[in-house]
């Protein structure tokens, strides 16, 4: 069922945080394989002893940034039901080729090409074992190249084309995702069940399997922390909240990111969802050339840089790619 014309709704993915191992190596593989752009170097400003990385378009546009938390030291992941457990994102048709001969020459693990609700993708598995995948699709979408990526403009990564979550059963998060997020149901296959916003397009979408014999999943490096779905602006992320409120689950309180706000809740299923507001952006405290080139706090941190900056391990600039 679909959610009424006059539902509070979300727009589509804003961003998707994950865990990550060594943080250099998390760096290397976004910035100078998959030619993404950092946008933000900053810490966990919850744990502000980790690093948060933030990469994306050459603008930081929402829907186009994957951000990953550093840990290291955390025990392993395991992939399971209530996660994210892989992020396809969005090529140009025809890019495909382009990638794979990209990703044999940088020994990146690949699966088999696939047909996916009539999409050509490539399953990838990143240093860390994160598990995402590259989708060939015409969509139009916001999106603005980088041009200092090793990658060609026409190549270029353009952002999370959907997310794939494990559910040990449907309808609860159903319900959530039509009745309370605004949400349709667009298709199913091969045991996945599609759903988007606003005419279901790339960065729209959400597939969800149900496996009602696999076991919870567990973060660590290489599982998804959590997934951000893009609101206008506070009176839109408000009116979001006070729905989830309503259908019984327990949504935070706004929460000031100072590049957005936030708000946080768990889905029935047990996956962590957020809520963020297009703005204010990455350029609020960074001219747009310069984004991700230093460390960058919060103001309500800067007073502790000096402590922050001693308990981060180096990360350094790698030359780019030869290409």
């Amino acid at each position: 069922m679909s959610a009424p014309d006059t539902a509070p709704a979300v727009r589509g993915i804003h961003h998707v945080t994950a865990i990550a191992g060594d943080p250099q190596t998390n760096y290397d593989f976004y910035t100078r394989v998959m030619g993404l752009r950092m946008v933000k170097k900053s810490v966990n400003q919850d744990a502000p002893d980790t690093y948060h990385l933030f990469y994306a378009d050459g603008a930081g546009t929402p829907g186009t940034d994957l951000t990953f938390f550093p840990w290291p030291e955390m025990h392993a992941a395991r992939r399971g039901v209530g996660q994210v457990v892989e992020v396809p994102f969005a090529i140009p048709s025809g890019s495909l080729g382009y990638w794979q001969e990209r990703l044999i020459d940088f020994n990146v693990t690949t699966g088999n090409v696939e047909t996916r609700f009539g999409e050509t993708t490539l399953p990838v598995t990143d240093p860390h074992g994160f598990k995402l995948a590259l989708v060939e699709t015409d969509d139009a979408r916001a999106f603005t190249p980088w041009a200092e990526s090793p990658v060609p403009a026409e190549h270029q990564v353009r952002g999370m084309h959907t997310v794939r979550i494990w559910e040990r059963a449907l309808s609860p998060t159903e319900r959530i995702l039509t009745q309370v997020m605004g949400f349709e149901k667009i298709s199913e296959e091969d045991g996945w069940h599609r759903y988007g916003v606003e005419g279901g397009t790339s960065g729209t979408l959400v597939d969800i399997q149900v496996r009602p014999e696999t076991r919870q999943g567990r973060w660590g490096p290489g599982a998804v922390h959590h997934v951000a779905w893009r609101v206008r602006d506070d009176a839109e992320e408000m009116a979001v909240r006070e729905a989830v409120e309503q259908a019984g689950l327990q949504p935070s309180r706004q929460i000031d990111r100072f590049w957005f706000r936030s708000v946080y809740f768990k889905e029935p299923g047990g996956t962590l969802f957020e809520l963020a507001t297009e703005g204010p952006g990455f350029d609020r405290d960074e001219d747009p050339d310069r984004l991700g080139e230093k460390l960058i706090l919060p103001p309500w941190l800067e007073s502790r840089r000096a402590s922050i900056e001693a308990a981060l391990p180096p990360l350094e600039p790698t030359p780019a790619a030869e290409e």
